[in-house]
């Protein structure tokens, strides 16, 4: 419902943020959604078909996960160790290169009933694997971390597209009022910066809100002082300047949706400060997700908040780890993983058994991915690094509408290409929208002249990992 204060925030000079969000975006939103007049971008809205999941919690390791030492494993690779190979691929080149395998780091052990593979660098993840889905046959399209990283979240290699939260905002709307359908919690940027999560030609109103672990966990959320003179004046003068431009259309449709969106900002002031409070989780929780009530900080801050937003009904949630000093791009030294694992393992597994004893594991879909793997050879026989590997890589989903401790898609033995069921960045995609109701080649924005989605004019559903 939209409330008379609410209505009066925004167009009035008390309205502080709002007036100047409204003033400032508008020419933007009219571009981006031309004559289509939405009576309210926000709204929930039915999917195309049942859906097995309400929402996604996706979680993304920035810079490369190696997939031989995390959830593909290869006793080949270990047998093979120091075995010099020739390679048709190196960084994105064609052409014959001398290389030499090399083993993991880590040793594997089998988890749960399922009896699935999983690296000692995530004991925790390996305890809840026969929740997960395994995929050992992911492929994307570039071998540079911008490309692949605006291709796991856009669709698109080249140009900046909506990202994936952006899509499912625009096509399921939001089912609270006072959030954004899609948010982020990331500490830093990762590559690709902030378009990974923004809404490119769809309305502005369905890019994401990012939330930043520290003091300050969304900026301009606190009012500013009502009481200095300079801001009275300012807003003053912004309250003049959109008086000036509602007069004659307030039967303006489409300025009427632009205004009812921008009231999530206004409802934030009083939801999101309550989301973000810990105080009132118990001791239990906290430590189950690695953290402490003195240090509720880390990816285990973002996986509770994470959690806290999907009881808030919030439909795209995106944790992102960037790491602390440095991120996955293991380039100089495998060892780097020991501390990215540990930072993650327990949080990641905390969530999945947090959603569990909630209820909300059912209608949730966790999504595990990086934008590629790291090569299992090198072209230093003793360097203790890896490069990057967009043949084959591995990701893995879990809880709403998937079958659970399986195993899908296979790399060869040493791990350097697609030996079966071959699952591209697109076909992730479309399986992730129709896990939601959504068809993939039905979403679609006119923009331009064409009509775009989020799968270009590719993708299949992974109907084998659907229960």
């Amino acid at each position: 419902m939209i409330t008379s204060n609410r209505r009066q925030f925004l167009q009035g000079a008390s309205g502080g943020f709002g007036a100047i969000a409204l003033n400032g975006i508008l020419s933007k939103l009219a571009q981006a959604e031309g004559s289509q007049g939405f009576v309210d971008p926000l709204a929930p809205r039915k999917p195309r078909f049942q859906a097995k999941a309400k929402r996604i919690i996706f979680l993304y390791m920035t810079g490369g996960v190696s997939h031989v030492e995390s959830f593909d494993h290869k006793p080949r690779l270990f047998a093979d160790d120091r075995k010099a190979i020739t390679v048709d691929n190196w960084q994105g080149k064609s052409g014959d290169f001398k290389r030499y395998l090399r083993r993991p780091k880590w040793g594997f052990q089998p988890g749960g009933q399922s009896g699935t593979m999983v690296s000692d660098l995530f004991p925790h993840m390996r305890h809840v694997v026969d929740d997960l889905c395994v995929i050992r046959s992911m492929v994307t399209d570039h071998t540079n971390h911008y490309e692949s990283t605006l291709g796991m979240h856009c669709g698109s290699w080249t140009f900046a597209r909506p990202s994936i939260g952006s899509w499912i905002s625009y096509g399921l709307g939001s089912e609270n009022e006072n959030l954004p359908a899609f948010m982020v919690v990331a500490p830093n940027e990762p590559y690709a910066g902030a378009q990974t999560w923004g809404s490119d030609f769809l309305p502005g109103c369905h890019q994401g809100t990012r939330i930043r672990p520290g003091k300050n966990p969304i900026e301009n959320l606190q009012r500013r002082s009502l009481t200095d003179p300079l801001q009275q004046l300012e807003l003053g003068l912004i309250a003049d300047a959109n008086r000036r431009h509602l007069v004659g259309r307030e039967s303006d449709t489409a300025l009427e949706a632009r205004i009812k969106s921008l009231e999530t900002a206004f409802g934030m002031q009083a939801v999101a400060p309550e989301v973000l409070d810990l105080s009132k989780e118990s001791d239990a929780t906290l430590a189950m997700y690695g953290i402490t009530r003195d240090n509720p900080t880390g990816f285990g801050w973002q996986c509770l908040i994470g959690r806290r937003l999907a009881e808030q009904g919030v439909r795209f949630i995106e944790l992102i780890d960037t790491g602390s000093s440095n991120n996955w791009d293991s380039h100089g030294n495998m060892k780097d993983h020991v501390k990215l694992a540990k930072n993650v393992d327990q949080p990641i597994a905390g969530l999945i058994k947090d959603l569990k004893q909630r209820g909300l594991f059912e209608d949730t879909l966790v999504v595990w991915t990086t934008e590629f793997g790291r090569t299992p050879y090198h072209e230093n026989l003793d360097h203790p690094g890896r490069e990057h590997h967009h043949q084959v890589f591995s990701s893995w989903l879990a809880g709403a509408g998937i079958k659970p401790g399986i195993v899908h898609g296979a790399s060869d033995e040493h791990g350097i290409g697609v030996a079966e069921d071959p699952v591209h960045v697109h076909d992730f995609h479309a399986t992730i929208l129709h896990l939601l109701g959504l068809d993939h080649e039905k979403l679609t924005f006119r923009h331009a002249g064409r009509d775009y989605r989020l799968t270009d004019v590719h993708g299949n559903v992974a109907e084998k990992i659907l229960a």
